[in-house]
């Protein structure tokens, strides 16, 4: 019997495998293991989350952080797993103790994507059209360009809210351009919303461990690309110090061009009447002073806003 490499704590839905799929077959080149016996050298312990179970409200209702970790990092303090495979953009600030982010993958396109049931763009809706999303930050951006629609809350995975606006649930739909990505669906209708600042972390792909397991450490540390990380590391400073989650109208992103890390990042009101940005250039940045320079972009916006500023 093969002894495992390591073992992957992921949640269940399509796009989640597809992630973990996608991290152990990167493990598998950069140690040269047998792409034939994945099972067996990286077994995949799937785990449901609470945001997994709560479909029938949107999550912002179900108030707290981590709805899409929590159960995974509680497998991986068990000694479940080894190492916990995360969409970033799901992941809380902070850690829970003895765990830490050991690597983070290559980052797909950030931007949100809009898919109308008429295929016509995003500026055609009709008015008072039923714009289908349960992200508190897509309604509110919607709404500041649009404050005629209609806002219909919409759980489930990629292809169900897919399903649900061929079945006229609504007028159009809001997703992540990086999951429609890794999943390889074809939607020749998409348009890129490049206006629209996307959520914090957004196409990022984290790899969570022990902080005291030097091998899982070691072992997922040749997959870590360095620029993705960095850039992680600005945005989630930025999302620490509003301590910001998913009842959070909050954007942000932070790219590098030419050895300067430069970050946007934005907090809205509910009905995106009221929005505030703060941005930022750090030059030569390490991982340190990118978290410091977003935590400190975010401290400019209590100030921009005043009493006006959302609480959650």
């Amino acid at each position: 019997m093969t002894t495992p490499h390591l073992r992957i704590a992921t949640r269940g839905s399509p796009l989640a495998l597809a992630q973990a799929h996608l991290t152990r077959a990167m493990l598998a080149r950069a140690h040269g293991w047998d792409m034939a016996k994945l099972d067996e050298l990286c077994p995949l312990l799937i785990v449901k989350t609470t945001g997994d179970r709560i479909q029938d409200r949107p999550l912002a209702e179900a108030g707290g952080k981590g709805l899409f970790v929590k159960e995974i990092e509680e497998a991986l303090i068990a000694r479940e797993a080894d190492i916990a495979v995360h969409s970033m953009k799901d992941m809380p600030a902070v850690h829970p103790g003895g765990l830490m982010l050991a690597a983070v993958l290559p980052r797909e396109d950030p931007r949100d994507i809009f898919i109308a049931g008429d295929g016509k763009p995003f500026a055609q809706l009709k008015r008072n059209a039923k714009l289908g999303t349960s992200s508190v930050r897509r309604q509110a951006q919607a709404l500041r360009v649009r404050p005629d629609l209609e806002i219909v809350s919409l759980r489930g995975n990629v292809e169900t809210r897919l399903a649900k606006l061929a079945r006229g649930e609504a007028d159009g739909i809001m997703l992540a351009l990086a999951g429609v990505t890794r999943l390889k669906l074809q939607l020749p209708q998409a348009q890129t919303l490049d206006d629209f600042l996307p959520a914090l972390c957004q196409g990022a792909i984290g790899i969570e461990v022990r902080e005291a397991d030097a091998r899982a450490r070691a072992l997922v540390a040749p997959i870590d690309d360095p620029k993705t990380h960095l850039a992680i590391s600005c945005e989630r400073g930025f999302l620490a110090e509003l301590d910001g989650s998913c009842r959070t109208p909050i954007a942000g992103l932070a790219r590098l061009s030419n050895q300067t890390l430069s970050f946007r990042g934005e907090v809205l009101s509910l009905d995106g009447r009221n929005f505030w940005t703060a941005s930022r250039d750090i030059l030569n940045a390490s991982r340190e002073t990118a978290n410091a320079a977003g935590r400190d972009a975010a401290r400019e916006i209590p100030a921009l806003a005043g009493d006006s500023l959302p609480r959650f």
